[in-house]
């Protein structure tokens, strides 16, 4: 038996606190699924931890997806202008795999002189549950370049050796997979016995192929039926509620909100458009091309803004008082200043505004190197100043993803209304305001682990319960609808333009100061 890394004891503990296998039979659990964010995992021959760091400590072996380290190595891929691509927007991401095992080559030599396996961590954990080293073409698409298509699926061994990783065509591509799945097929045999043992399951359990959590995420969300209920928001809603849970699944975009945003978008052709990752094909559901726009921190900025100001003591003093969250004592605060003033809330923000690429933008600028920006400030810091500032930051990452939305239509997608899950899909004033800057309904299923039940049909499907083209349908769910406030769109128009004014103003000012 290996050694267990820290990720591994982790993962154990985790699943010793789950409940679900002391309140049911065993042997009515007959598959499930994996989901996880997409950071490298390296592995030696023997499929030991390598170090990832300079100081040698292979239990630290994973890159975490928002480690930008590779700028450099991404900048050097995107010189080559390589045909592979245009399957990424036209720019690779230094948040992708291919950069970063790049960056491992040039500096950390010892480290490459010894990898046996590159995973992306969904297919890490199936590998760990299974034994199989077979990989999900959710991954190796997505994050790898892998190629795959309706006619074929294959590495592009020239991309690999212009970009300076020829060592990975090597042993038909030993190190990043040659056997390849789509979502929810079986994984090698089920469950090993130690893996078994581990999560008190039967061997031999079906386990399904993996996705990255976005994508389970989206899975578990497009699915989601709007006959139940509608949240009251001031517009006629549209007859959504009639749509079947595949037709019509091409106008709805995904939206997975928490840390960072993804905004998931499928189609039945391949839709290329600059700075949105894509098109993949059968990535998430088979026979379907998605393309994959977010933003690089999005529930993180928030509570970068939260945390680092001067009025956080006095914030937490009030919702410990209150038994409220940070987010809905300054929602409240907003309420009370806004009723002050005499105005809606939405113009408590008139004369602040942000650009949000604290970390870099994803989508659809796709650059790295953007920063944040604020205009506005002034010497107040209080509670007041605090939640006008919470606002702003809402209203911004909403005006990114109209900016993705308008991205994506201009390639060819019709974007009809957007389905919501993750942390962030909880705050109420976060979804209002995406729907209002929109101007699309925002549906919330009612199951809240949105992301868990995306792993959980890849589960259905590799246990032989569902087909990839019912699973969604069978599993989907319900749902409610936040509708749009027309009244506030005149507004947003305004801070809209504003909003692209700021991206436009940063290029100058680079400019200036470079030339």
């Amino acid at each position: 038996m290996l050694e267990r890394t820290a990720l591994e004891q982790l993962l154990s503990q985790t699943l010793e606190k789950l409940e679900v296998t002391k309140s049911v039979d065993v042997s009515d659990v007959k598959g499930l699924g994996f989901d996880a964010t997409c950071s490298l995992v390296v592995l030696d021959r023997d499929g030991k931890p390598l170090a990832i760091n300079h100081d040698g400590e292979n239990e630290r072996n994973v890159i975490m997806w928002m480690d930008h380290r590779a700028w450099e190595e991404a900048e050097v891929i995107n010189r080559t202008r390589h045909d592979v691509l245009k399957y990424v927007g036209g720019k690779i991401s230094l948040e992708m795999e291919i950069p970063k095992i790049l960056w491992i080559k040039q500096n950390l030599p010892e480290t490459w002189q010894n990898v046996g396996h590159f995973f992306d961590l969904p297919d890490f954990l199936t590998w760990k549950a299974t034994g199989s080293l077979s990989r999900s073409v959710c991954s190796l698409a997505c994050k790898f370049c892998f190629q795959a298509n309706d006619q074929e699926r294959t590495w592009n061994d020239d991309f690999l050796c212009k970009v300076g990783l020829v060592e990975l065509t090597q042993d038909n591509h030993q190190n990043i997979g040659n056997v390849v799945l789509n979502p929810g097929e079986p994984c090698g045999q089920g469950l090993t016995h130690e893996s078994a043992a581990d999560l008190d399951l039967n061997p031999g359990t079906a386990v399904g192929t993996s996705v990255v959590d976005a994508y389970a995420g989206c899975l578990g969300t497009l699915g989601c039926s709007t006959g139940i209920s509608s949240i009251d928001g001031g517009s006629s809603p549209p007859n959504l509620d009639k749509d079947k849970c595949v037709h019509g699944i091409e106008t709805r975009l995904a939206m997975i909100c928490g840390t960072s945003t993804c905004h998931m978008a499928l189609s039945k052709e391949p839709l290329f458009c600059n700075g949105i990752w894509g098109p993949y094909y059968s990535t998430m559901i088979a026979g379907y091309w998605n393309n994959e726009a977010g933003q690089s921190v999005a529930g993180k900025l928030i509570d970068y803004m939260i945390e680092t100001h001067p009025a956080l003591p006095q914030l937490k003093d009030i919702s410990r008082k209150s038994n409220k969250t940070l987010y809905d004592t300054l929602s409240d605060h907003l309420k009370i200043k806004a009723g002050a003033k005499n105005i809606p809330i939405e113009e408590l923000t008139k004369n602040l505004h942000v650009w949000p690429d604290f970390h870099g933008n994803r989508s659809p600028v796709a650059d790295s190197t953007l920063c944040g920006m604020i205009s506005g400030l002034t010497l107040c810091s209080g509670l007041q100043d605090l939640a006008a500032l919470y606002l702003a930051v809402i209203q911004a990452l909403a005006y990114g993803t109209r900016h993705i939305i308008e991205s994506l239509e201009a390639s060819g997608h019709s974007i009809k209304g957007i389905y919501a899950c993750g942390g962030l899909s909880k705050n109420q004033l976060y979804i209002q305001t995406h729907s209002n800057i929109t101007g699309l309904p925002v549906i919330l299923p009612d199951k809240t682990e949105s992301v868990l039940l995306g792993a959980a049909m890849l589960g259905a499907q590799a246990c032989k319960y569902y087909t990839s083209e019912q699973v969604l349908e069978a599993m989907g769910g319900t749902g409610s609808v936040v509708w749009p406030q027309k009244e506030t769109f005149s507004y947003h128009e305004k801070k809209y333009k504003v909003f692209k004014n700021m991206l436009e103003h940063q290029k100058l000012y680079r400019e200036i100061m470079n030339n």
